[in-house]
């Protein structure tokens, strides 16, 4: 979905299809046939933004085969969608039933990750609308914490310093520029925002950035106006915004609270788990810690990293941080000029949601899916932003 900033910018809505993981060029196929064509009826669009996902053995299949890579592109003009951007994220395996610490493997201290991303940032220029020369991918926030030491640090920073000119490289070639965003995550090296400053200040180069995730953002009790600002003000670039809600338990020192959440602690996908104390934030890497013992002190709110879909909160007792995402978007691109022009809706939790809430057809699946652009449009809207054909 395209929208015209006041100021004549274009700004891009998509969702990401890592809800529906494929390891290989056919499964990303069926994935446009069998969930994005059909979320794109669903809004009446003619044309729809997805973020695709694309494991280690697609991208590599589709930059050692350029006819595929036409195939694929020429499959998204047919089904009226579009890509300017990529998660790049997860390396593989998204679709186990069992996640949680292999999403940070490899990290950039491994070579297979500037691999990868080089070959993610290839297809994607060859992906972009005839109309579009900016392409984003967002990728892991340097690495999970332990273990990282110095000489781990000084390697993934000098990976992303050759990814950078390799940027440049591809930029001469194909006249597309290509950025990449660190998404800060709860538990990785690089936390929150303000972890992420120091590092990309080092690098201090313009296709290096950040990936706002709202949901980690949220988790971590970031404040966006001040994390926002602080990134405006060491002029890091904003590359894209994954836009996503947090779980938010305002009271969970009460037994009532404490069985709603543990409706959430399924085995697929981490859920980091903070809340904010007078000491400092606290917490822990899943939230069934958090829930079995004394882990996390329970006085103030707890917040899970588990996206939540933006247009459903939980039923009370709980809820969810589509507040703090509202706030952070107002500062992305409620302002004279937009930070970033790259949006992505990114539930892939759907699947993990309590059985209850848990989508059990693919048309169920589609209608939530759209029901969450749909919100997205409208706080879009609301912002002063057009959104256009």
């Amino acid at each position: 979905m395209r929208f015209r900033h006041p100021d004549g910018s274009l700004v891009h809505l998509a969702y990401c299809t890592n809800v529906h993981p494929a390891e290989t060029v056919n499964g990303v196929l069926a994935q446009l046939r069998d969930h994005c064509e059909p979320v794109r009826r669903r809004l009446g669009r003619d044309r729809l933004g997805i973020g695709l996902w694309l494991a280690r053995d697609a991208a590599r299949a589709l930059v050692i085969d350029p006819a595929a890579l036409r195939g694929l592109r020429g499959e998204l003009d047919r089904r009226g969608l579009e890509v300017v951007t990529l998660n790049g994220f997860l390396y593989d395996g998204y679709g186990a039933e069992e996640v949680k610490y292999r999403v940070y493997k490899p990290d950039w201290a491994d070579p297979e990750r500037l691999t990868h991303t080089t070959d993610l940032a290839r297809v994607l220029a060859g992906l972009l609308p005839d109309d579009v020369t900016e392409g984003s991918i967002s990728t892991l926030p340097l690495a999970w914490r332990t273990p990282y030491d110095d000489e781990r640090a000084t390697t993934a920073l000098t990976a992303l310093v050759t990814l950078a000119e390799r940027l440049d490289a591809l930029a001469e070639l194909t006249g597309r520029s290509i950025r990449i965003g660190l998404e800060p995550e709860p538990g990785c090296t690089l936390e929150t925002i303000a972890d992420a400053i120091a590092p990309l200040s080092k690098i201090g180069h313009h296709r290096i950035g950040v990936c706002v995730d709202t949901c980690h953002l949220a988790t971590s009790f970031e404040d966006p106006h001040t994390a926002l600002d602080a990134l405006t003000q060491a002029r890091v670039p904003v590359v894209k915004s994954q836009l996503s809600a947090a779980l938010h338990a305002e009271h969970p020192h009460l037994p009532e609270v404490r069985e709603a959440l543990a409706a959430f602690d399924e085995p697929r996908f981490l859920h980091q788990t903070r809340t904010a104390t007078a000491a400092g934030l606290r917490g822990t890497d899943d939230l069934g810690e958090a829930l079995h013992g004394d882990a996390l002190p329970d006085a103030s709110p707890w917040r899970a990293h588990f996206h939540v879909p933006l247009h459903a909160a939980p039923a009370a007792p709980l809820t969810s941080t589509l507040p703090v995402l509202e706030s952070a978007l107002t500062r992305l691109v409620g302002g004279p000029h937009p930070l970033t022009r790259h949006l992505e809706v990114e539930t892939y939790t759907w699947r993990a949601l309590p059985p209850a809430l848990r989508p059990r057809a693919r048309a169920r699946l589609a209608d939530g899916i759209a029901a969450e652009l749909a919100l997205t449009r409208d706080l879009l809207t609301d912002l002063g932003l057009k959104e256009l054909p």
